[in-house]
C-alpha cells in the first residue's frame, strides 16, 4: 500500500501570524491587506525584511533586503517587529489541530509539517482530508496554508510549493512528468544555488533533464548528492515521517550590537547574558556540553572564534561563562566589535555524566542554583529572573534570548 503523506506549509507565516494576533488584540487593520513587513530594528542594524505582505510585494519589496531599500520602493510601508513568542504560539495551535488527524507528525520547521495519514484516513481520501484541514485552519486559526498531497515526503513538499497562497496540490507518480519535470532545476528540493549553474553548463535545465540523465554522470560530477538529485527528480524518496524530537548537537546564541563596542568589560557582560540563555536551553534538553566556543565579528566584518574543551562536561552557567571569558581574553585585541556569539558543542545526556572526585560542593551548589532559577523562569517567564550583570546588558542591548539562534 502506498503511503499517504501531506505537507502543510503556512502561507507567509510570520506576517500572517502577526496579523492574526494583532486582530485578536483589537487592532483594526489586517496588515496582510496593506503595504507591511516584518522586520528588524534599523537603529540596531538588524533592519532587514523578514516577511512582506502581498501589497508590499507588488511594490517590489523582497525578503532579506534592507528596510531602507524597501522603504525607498514603498514610502508608505508599515514595519512591525518580529515576535517569536507569537510565532511559537500559532505554530503550536496548528500542530495541536493536526494531531486530531494523525499522531505521526514531523515538524519540519516552525511553519511546516509532514503528516503520515496512511493509517488514519478512516475510509476517506487523502485529498479530502487535505481540504478539511485547510478549511479548519482558515476558519478556526485565521490564517491559510498550502497543502501538498502525495505518496512520499519529497513529492508532498514539492506539491505544496506550487501556486500559492491557500492552495491544495497533488503530485502523484503519474503526475511527475506533467507537473514537476518542466520546472527549472533550481526548483527541485535540495538543489543548492551553487549546483544550478553547474547543471546548466551540462545542458541540464529542467528537473526532467536531471531525471533523464545517466545517474553515473551525476555521481561523477556531484558525488553522493548527484545520486540524490537523480532520485528526487524521478520522485524517489523512502524517508519516513519522523515524529521523534531529536536533541540538538549544539546550542548557540548571538547578538548584533546596536553600536560597536571596544570595552572588554562590556563584551564580558554580553557573554554573561548569552551564557545565561544558552545554558538555560541546554538544561531544558537535560544535556551537558564539553566544548565552549566564542565568536566575535568586528565592525569590518572580520570573524574570529576560539573554543575550549572542558575537563568535565557541564550545563553550569557559571562554568560556561567563565570559560567564555577566558576565550575572550585570549582572542580580543581591542578592535570595535559588532557581533558577539556563544556556542556549546559535544553535547551528551546529563545522565551519562560520570561523577568525578573533583565535583566539589561549589559545583553542586551551582547546579542547585541553576535548577532553582530555571524553575522560576519556567513558572513566571524567562525574563522574570536576571542574574547580576545581565540586567544591565538587557537595559542597553535588549533581550539576547530573542536574538539569532544558531
Amino acid at each position: 500500500m502506498d503511503r499517504q503523506i501531506l505537507h502543510i506549509d503556512v502561507n507567509n507565516a510570520f506576517l500572517s501570524w502577526t496579523a492574526v494576533d494583532m486582530l485578536k488584540n483589537g487592532y483594526e487593520i489586517d496588515i496582510r491587506t496593506i503595504p507591511a513587513i516584518i522586520g528588524g530594528d534599523e537603529s540596531k542594524r538588524s533592519g532587514i525584511v523578514l516577511a512582506k505582505s502581498p501589497v508590499a510585494k507588488e511594490f517590489g519589496v523582497v525578503t532579506a533586503e534592507t528596510i531602507y531599500s524597501a522603504k525607498k520602493k514603498c514610502p508608505r510601508l508599515e514595519i512591525f517587529p518580529a515576535n517569536f513568542k507569537v510565532y511559537s504560539y500559532y505554530s503550536n495551535k496548528l500542530y495541536n489541530l493536526l494531531l486530531e488527524y494523525t499522531e505521526i507528525i514531523e515538524r519540519f520547521s516552525i511553519d511546516e509539517c509532514f503528516l503520515d495519514m496512511t493509517n488514519y484516513l478512516q475510509g476517506d481520501t487523502l485529498l479530502n482530508k487535505a481540504k478539511i484541514i485547510s478549511k479548519r485552519v482558515k476558519e478556526e486559526l485565521g490564517f491559510t496554508v498550502n497543502i501538498g498531497v502525495a505518496n512520499n515526503k519529497l513529492l508532498a513538499k514539492m506539491a505544496s510549493d506550487f501556486e500559492k497562497p491557500d492552495k491544495i496540490h497533488t503530485l502523484f507518480k503519474n503526475e511527475i512528468p506533467i507537473k514537476m519535470w518542466p520546472l527549472p532545476v533550481g526548483e527541485l528540493f535540495m538543489i543548492g544555488r551553487k549546483s544550478v549553474p553547474k547543471l546548466n553548463n551540462m545542458q541540464i535545465k529542467t528537473i526532467g533533464d536531471i531525471a533523464r540523465t545517466d545517474i553515473n554522470v551525476l555521481i561523477k560530477k556531484f558525488g553522493k548528492h548527484g545520486k540524490l538529485m537523480w532520485e528526487f527528480a524521478n520522485g524517489i524518496d523512502n524517508s519516513e515521517v519522523n515524529n521523534k524530537i531529536e536533541k540538538p548537537k549544539g546550542v548557540g546564541n548571538s547578538v548584533t550590537l546596536p553600536v560597536d563596542i571596544s570595552n572588554k568589560e562590556k563584551l564580558s557582560e554580553i557573554l554573561l547574558s548569552l551564557a545565561d540563555y544558552v545554558t538555560y536551553r541546554l538544561r531544558k534538553w537535560n544535556m551537558i556540553a564539553s566544548t565552549v566556543n566564542v565568536q566575535l565579528r568586528t565592525k569590518d566584518f572580520k570573524d574570529y572564534s576560539h573554543q575550549k574543551k572542558l575537563y568535565t562536561a557541564t550545563s553550569s552557567t557559571k562554568i560556561i561563562y567563565e570559560t567564555a571569558k577566558e576565550l575572550l581574553d585570549e582572542m580580543y585585541s581591542g578592535e570595535p566589535i559588532r557581533l558577539v556569539g556563544l556556542r556549546v558543542d559535544n553535547l551528551t545526556d546529563k545522565e551519562e555524566r560520570q561523577i568525578t572526585l573533583f565535583e566539589n560542593e561549589d559545583i553542586k551548589k551551582q547546579d542547585k542554583l541553576d535548577k532553582t532559577l530555571d524553575e522560576l523562569k519556567k513558572k513566571y517567564g524567562y525574563q522574570s529572573i536576571s542574574r547580576a550583570g545581565k540586567m544591565q546588558v538587557e537595559a542597553e542591548f535588549g533581550d539576547t534570548s530573542k536574538k539569532k539562534l544558531n
